[in-house]
């Protein structure tokens, strides 16, 4: 080691190792120094020397460089066989979410990195523990909801998160791998994080997200019940929320075996109530919040039939093939449905279509006949043919 000694360190120094010493710039053996610091009155060694002097141990750099490095190489690989176990490896989104979680550093700064252990001596160090490190990289990586792993629960069923996840690392990690699964921006406000989380139907709290409804009139003679009979006597659209759902928790909401149309543009229902049609229609405005997807499992559950319609386009369809899942059936959204809408739509109602291709199980065709014409049909194109089917329960 080299230093630069003035006249009275070179002195004090020279004393110390029994040598004469001359100021200016000096090589001093370590091992020399220790020894001699070891015999002498204060009998320890340079590494306990020098953490008294600065108050903090020696650190072996090269070490804890490397147990960091194999730290973070434990959490992406931890990381790559949680995505695989939830089915998500080979996810269009998932590679640009990895990307932005490797920009943005988010997970090294989430875990603080562990020092390690003071060197035993100035120039041989014991090997760091890495076991903590580890510890945490598998807790990081295995962080739970419920009994799924983060990677798949809040991207694969509905919920509510807890208000300690909200702006912490698991709700953090989730909302990136929203942003990336719906290619919407990354969100940098609180309104922001909600409209992500609704995009997964996962509602922050019981009032913001609504399902419009109109035309329900719930049997019995619960007040609830006879508060929404009220409102559709009064011509009124009804905005449902999460916790007036659950306050009619153990209510039935229509006749078992009763249709209850299922739009997902709100113009399709404010032409319904301005006509005043006598068919029940509810409208999820897009995906659907919180509150449309309790809704609609109550429907299903009591036995009533629900019958779905969303936009000819890309994201319309994975919408209706989530809704479908959920115990709806098609409504108007079959492969015929889509070419006789094209050839009636205006000009100006046909768009191109966006975004990657999703699938249609309940009617193959469907995808396919979209894909070859490349054009997206909305549902205001086609309110004619829907408030025929309305109209018709007159009838019925």
């Amino acid at each position: 080691m080299q230093t630069q000694l003035d006249a009275e360190g070179a002195s004090r120094l020279g004393g110390l190792l029994g040598t004469r010493l001359e100021p200016g710039v000096r090589r001093i053996q370590l091992g020399a120094l220790d020894a001699a610091l070891r015999a002498s009155s204060a009998q320890c060694g340079l590494v306990s020397v020098v953490a008294d002097m600065t108050g903090r141990p020696l650190q072996d750099r090269a070490s804890a460089k490397e147990a960091q490095q194999t730290a973070w190489t434990a959490v992406w690989q931890r990381l790559d066989a949680d995505l695989t176990r939830a089915g998500l490896s080979h996810a269009r989104w998932v590679p640009d979410w990895l990307a932005e979680l490797r920009s943005t550093g988010i997970l090294t700064r989430a875990v603080p990195v562990p020092r390690p252990p003071p060197s035993q001596a100035p120039f041989v160090s014991s090997p760091p523990s890495r076991t903590p490190l580890c510890t945490r990289a598998r807790a990081l990586s295995r962080v739970r909801e419920g009994s799924g792993s983060w990677a798949s629960s809040p991207l694969t069923r509905r919920g509510t998160p807890t208000d300690s996840d909200e702006g912490r690392l698991v709700g953090l990690l989730v909302l990136k791998g929203v942003a990336s699964a719906c290619g919407m921006p990354q969100a940098d406000s609180a309104a922001g994080r909600r409209l992500l989380w609704e995009q997964v139907s996962v509602s922050l709290d019981s009032l913001s997200g609504t399902v419009l409804v109109w035309g329900l009139s719930p049997p019995g003679e619960h007040p609830w019940a006879r508060m929404m009979r009220t409102r559709c006597d009064l011509a009124l659209v009804t905005h449902l929320t999460l916790q007036e759902l659950h306050t009619a928790s153990g209510v039935p909401l229509a006749e078992r075996g009763q249709t209850v149309y299922f739009c997902e543009n709100p113009q399709v229902l404010q032409a319904a109530a301005r006509y005043r049609l006598p068919g029940v229609l509810m409208c999820g405005s897009g995906n659907p919040s919180a509150a449309g997807w309790e809704l609609l499992q109550r429907l299903v559950t009591d036995g009533v039939d629900v019958a779905y319609h969303g936009d000819f386009d890309w994201p319309g369809v994975s919408i209706a093939g989530r809704i479908m899942r959920a115990g709806a059936r098609p409504w108007r959204m079959y492969a015929a449905d889509y070419l006789s809408a094209l050839a009636e739509a205006p000009a100006d109602q046909v768009l191109p279509l966006a975004g990657p291709a999703a699938t249609t199980p309940w009617d193959p065709d469907l995808a396919s006949a979209m894909a070859h014409h490349a054009l997206a049909v909305h549902e205001e194109a086609q309110l004619h043919r829907f408030l025929s089917d309305l109209r018709h329960v007159v009838s019925a």
